[in-house]
């Protein structure tokens, strides 16, 4: 258990701040929220027409807009909302017919039902006032633990945690976590999880920070991790399996998916990782992998972009790219490319990672779209 500990930090404004956190976590716990909450009043500099606000009428509507959307979509409809509807009152008093006008082009209308339903009892069984318990906001319509933990934290600082796909992202990385955060399991994991780690003396500024690392740091797709203050405390970092994470159950069992393999070569040696997931091939191997919603266009400028940023890869030369390699599988089409990398140098966070010299890679199990790419290339000649 770790003793008090004391952090010293500005807002944005250039305030001086100073930050107490009084912890019982574990040092890595610690660790995570103290630099997080230097990042977040250091560095933190994400805009949004919400962030800061106390008034729970606007966070409400916030959430609800967001819940479905895109955050630069939900913007415009959220200054439209405040606008028209300044308070819960006004919106109360709108016609059905206005308000879905006004939603229209948002989609899931039910949220637009549910906003209309919960501003009229709030008027009319609460005064007009938002109720500043927890358990009493879940009782309201569209209001779900997600949306009662940000009310109750950002309106009323009541020491509840968010936890949305940007939470679920950052700790399964910087955790190593491998529980599907789709899963009932993992749910409760990472829920439990985040509510250790809040910093109590100041709930909405811990979940503004760590929903805003995620989207701005901790990003689903090649994620700043050279610069990001907690990667040297990040397991995903330190074990290289930053793109394999978070694990969701229903990615396993897409139809369609696209692999990017990275053949890292250094002094006639390749980088060769297992398979370990509750996935197809498991238990056999494979090199790097980076798996995309969407086929990616990669050129050089794109691929030693993407080494640096994530992987602390400073200087390489790409030998080749291949063309695209197709497996189908009883349930799941594979399409996989193959991009050959020679480093200059060893990166910090390949050290502690298997690299097996080529003579030895004919003993390894590979699946079979990594064989047909194999039989074809002339990596063994070099």
């Amino acid at each position: 258990m770790g003793k008090a500990n004391k952090i010293f930090s500005r807002n944005l404004t250039q305030v001086s701040k100073q930050i107490l956190l009084i912890t019982i976590f574990s040092p890595m716990d610690h660790d995570f929220t103290s630099h997080l909450m230097n990042w977040h009043f250091n560095d933190n500099s994400r805009q949004m027409p919400w962030k800061g606000i106390k008034d729970p009428y606007k966070i409400w509507l916030s959430e609800i807009i967001l819940q479905q959307t895109r955050v630069e979509q939900g913007w415009v409809y959220y200054e439209k909302f405040i606008k028209t509807y300044p308070s819960i009152a006004h919106l109360a008093k709108a016609k059905d017919g206005d308000v879905f006008k006004l939603w229209e082009g948002l989609g899931y209308y039910n949220r637009c039902k549910n906003l209309l339903e919960t501003a009229r009892k709030i008027v009319s069984e609460f005064h007009g006032e938002f109720p500043k318990s927890y358990e009493t906001l879940l009782t309201l319509k569209g209001i779900g633990p997600y949306t009662a933990a940000a009310i109750a934290s950002f309106a009323f600082q009541l020491p509840y945690a968010v936890v949305d796909g940007n939470v679920y992202r950052v700790l399964s990385r910087y955790f190593g976590t491998q529980i599907p955060i789709d899963s009932t399991a993992g749910k409760q994991h990472f829920q439990q999880q985040a509510a250790q780690l809040l910093y109590k003396s100041d709930p909405a500024a811990f979940n503004q920070a760590i929903m805003d690392f995620g989207a701005t740091v901790c990003k689903p797709f090649t994620p700043d991790c050279i610069e990001c203050p907690l990667h040297r405390h990040c397991k995903a970092f330190k074990d290289v399996t930053v793109n394999q994470l978070p694990v969701k159950e229903k990615r396993l069992t897409k139809k369609k998916r696209n692999f990017h393999y990275f053949i890292f070569e250094y002094k006639q040696k390749l980088f060769v990782q297992k398979r370990i997931q509750k996935d197809i091939w498991e238990n056999l191997y494979e090199f790097y992998l980076l798996e995309s919603d969407d086929t990616i266009n990669w050129n050089q400028t794109i691929i030693l972009d993407f080494l640096k940023s994530q992987l602390g890869i400073q200087a390489a030369i790409i030998v080749n790219q291949s063309d695209q390699y197709t497996q189908q599988l009883t349930h799941q089409q594979i399409k996989a490319r193959f991009i050959r990398v020679e480093l200059i140098e060893m990166p910090e966070s390949f050290k502690k990672i298997d690299w097996y010299k080529k003579q030895k890679i004919a003993e390894l199990a590979f699946p079979k779209i990594i064989n047909d790419w194999l039989s074809t290339t002339d990596l063994f000649n070099h």
